[in-house]
């Protein structure tokens, strides 16, 4: 598996050698433009009309990338995230802009925000809420915990024990929690952004896969190149005593997030591309590199991420390059690897990949 290139947060718009508009008539024979009325429209036109909700990801993309530089590949995937009204979870070492990104993208959204900091001595009360007697009344009243936002920010957390970390599996699932009898609906959008570093282990616990199974993608970040980083020394040097986040202006409200996320559910998908999801899925559970496969919520979770991303791309169909797009990201921190084989150095991110090609595309 040397031959595999595994490079992290690379840029994953997908530059489409054939669209299936030329496919289609590829086997037509040619018209001559002199034989065809002068009114004759040819071009292709979207049956679901993309163009606000292309106009919102490019305002997003343009605030954003006043503050970070390159990360192309997160960028795309938190807001294809929020399309599909999925959760992420940022992996990268300290100091590679995971924090401030998810903060920008809120920023640039007229939503409400909250940040949960992870900590070893975190109890669920402290994320979901908690009962208080009300000497007035002689009642109880819940007073809700900072989990009650329309984005949440949960930084480090790998950070939390198992007890803290159980309190989020209701939540991130149903959108929705229920203590002391009572349930309590969240206010859509809800989306959760985590954040966790793959290097430190000291005071950290490892993430239930019941828990990792709940994210829709997991965003590796690598570090800047030699040009960006520059940049950001740059930019660094241009604030002088501005705050970063000040730069970023809301555009998107409530409404047009719902929206949006509506028109997603609408993309076309055909049957054979349905079959070829399910074709990648079954063979993660055949692999015999890897000790656990995907679950149906895996292969739920590609239709849905490949549906953003042709969104995204302006189209209102899906192509097979929109599934490769959404493949690792969805995959990788969903199926578990032989402890033979990462002893050997293989990861998932490998082992996706040769099933990806090891997988027939349907034409």
């Amino acid at each position: 598996m040397e031959d595999i290139n595994d490079n992290k947060n690379e840029d994953l718009t997908p530059k489409h050698e054939h669209s299936e508009t030329s496919s289609e008539n590829s086997n037509t024979s040619p018209i001559d433009d002199q034989s065809l009325p002068a009114e004759t429209d040819i071009s292709f036109k979207n049956r679901i009309d993309l163009s606000e909700l292309q106009e919102g990801i490019a305002l997003i993309k343009n605030e954003i990338g006043k503050v970070i530089v390159g990360q192309k590949g997160m960028i795309d995937m938190l807001i294809a995230s929020i399309l599909a009204n999925g959760h992420s979870l940022i992996e990268g070492v300290p100091g590679v802009a995971k924090t401030i990104s998810a903060k920008l993208l809120a920023k640039s959204l007229a939503i409400d925000f909250s940040r949960i900091q992870f900590t070893p001595d975190l109890m669920p009360s402290d994320i979901l809420g908690t009962s208080v007697f009300n000497m007035k009344n002689s009642e109880f009243e819940f007073k809700k915990g900072p989990i009650f936002s329309n984005m949440i920010l949960i930084d480090e957390i790998n950070r939390a024990p198992a007890k803290t970390q159980a309190a989020l599996f209701e939540v991130m699932e149903e959108r929705q929690i229920t203590i002391d009898g009572h349930t309590f609906k969240m206010e859509l959008p809800f989306i959760v952004l985590a954040t966790q570093n793959p290097v430190e282990q000291e005071g950290t616990y490892r993430l239930p896969e019941a828990q990792l199974d709940r994210f829709l993608f997991k965003i590796d970040i690598d570090y800047p190149n030699a040009d960006e980083e520059v940049e950001i020394l740059n930019r660094e040097q241009n604030l002088k005593g501005t705050l970063k986040t000040d730069q970023v202006k809301a555009h998107l409200s409530r409404a047009q997030i719902s929206t949006f996320q509506g028109l997603v559910e609408q993309i076309i998908i055909e049957s054979h591309l349905i079959k070829y999801i399910a074709d990648i899925i079954v063979n993660t559970r055949s692999n015999p590199f890897l000790y656990l496969g995907a679950s149906p919520r895996a292969s739920i979770a590609i239709l849905k991420a490949s549906k953003a991303f042709a969104a995204m791309d302006g189209r209102d169909f899906v192509t097979p390059e929109d599934i490769k797009r959404a493949a690792i990201p969805v995959l990788q921190h969903r199926v578990i690897v032989t402890p033979e084989r990462e002893m050997e150095g293989v990861t998932t991110k490998q082992i996706i990949k040769q099933i990806i090609e090891a997988v027939e595309i349907p034409r």
